[in-house]
């Protein structure tokens, strides 16, 4: 581990350089945040809720054929600059650039989401964040600002009871080990599979996998060896170039509210507001061209076109 400039503690060589202070002033105010005076658990929590209700889940320079560059000043010039989101490797990225700037110790974990399956997906298939604080005496928060409808806030990585929030009862489970059937290196879809036992049979010990699990069902499995950013660099491109990718049917936006949650995706506009989900479609270009400004603050010239459609 090497000391970052403003004291927090990077992952060694993972290619996140340090935020100069103009741009971390510029990415608060993207978020809506005020700078915190240290880096507590307390702030941790206000910013990763501040950057799940400013800054969207997307995938639309998939469909918009545009690069995916892994590296900080590219990912957060993205969502500061241009006003978008991204995907998991974008947005904990960037926000993984900011936290480490204001005195965070922050390391990048390589996680394998479920697929409907009940088995987890490729290698480097998310990227997620733990997170240490100031005033945490060493405790480790796993955050979590690209993984679109997941926990609000931070969730304790040493808590193996339920934790709520908002989103739901999260758990944090040791992994069972490898097995015939643990589906390394099939390819994932989007959502979380039925309850495939996770925590159950033998863990790995104090190194092996966590499983995330919510309302009961396992999200994704976590890696605790920390990754450098370019370690991610396949399974982005896997992401945003195979047909078997769920991020290459079809345009998704997504953005928390203070209500619930706003989504398109393609044409079909989601909205919960207090527990009640409406949906339509969206008549032309033209609307959806608007919706996309007026509910995500993102300016497109042109509709997205899906890179791989469903047939």
């Amino acid at each position: 581990m090497v000391a970052g400039p403003a004291g927090g503690e990077t992952g060694g060589m993972d290619s996140l350089d340090p935020l100069p202070p103009e741009r971390v002033d510029a990415y608060l105010r993207r978020i809506g945040a005020e700078r915190p005076d240290r880096p507590t658990e307390a702030a941790l929590r206000e910013l990763q809720l501040r950057h799940l209700e400013a800054v969207p889940f997307e995938n639309l320079s998939v469909h918009l054929r545009e690069d995916v560059v892994l590296d900080a000043a590219a990912l957060v010039g993205k969502v500061v600059d241009r006003g978008r989101g991204g995907f998991c490797y974008e947005l904990n990225g960037a926000f993984a650039a900011l936290l480490r700037a204001l005195g965070y110790r922050v390391e990048l974990l390589q996680a394998r989401v479920y697929g409907d399956d009940g088995h987890p997906g490729i290698p480097y298939d998310h990227l997620a964040l733990r997170v240490r604080a100031a005033d945490g005496g060493g405790r480790a928060w796993l955050t979590d600002v690209g993984f679109g409808d997941h926990s609000h806030f931070p969730l304790d990585l040493d808590e193996r009871g339920e934790q709520e929030d908002p989103a739901g009862v999260f758990r944090i489970v040791e992994a069972p080990g490898p097995g015939p059937e643990d589906g390394a290196g099939e390819g994932p879809e989007d959502g979380a599979g039925e309850d495939s036992g996770a925590g159950t049979g033998t863990a790995a010990g104090a190194d092996g996998d966590l499983d995330v699990v919510r309302d009961g069902r396992p999200r994704y499995r976590l890696e605790r060896r920390p990754r450098a950013l370019a370690d991610f660099a396949v399974g982005a491109w896997w992401h945003r170039t195979s047909p078997e990718s769920p991020f290459t049917r079809s345009p998704v936006c997504s953005l928390l509210t203070g209500r619930g949650r706003v989504t398109l995706s393609g044409r079909r506009l989601i909205t919960t507001e207090d527990g009640s989900r409406t949906e339509r479609v969206l008549s032309d270009d033209g609307e959806l061209l608007a919706v996309y400004r007026d509910r995500f603050g993102i300016r497109l010239d042109r509709p997205p076109v899906p890179l791989h459609p469903r047939p």
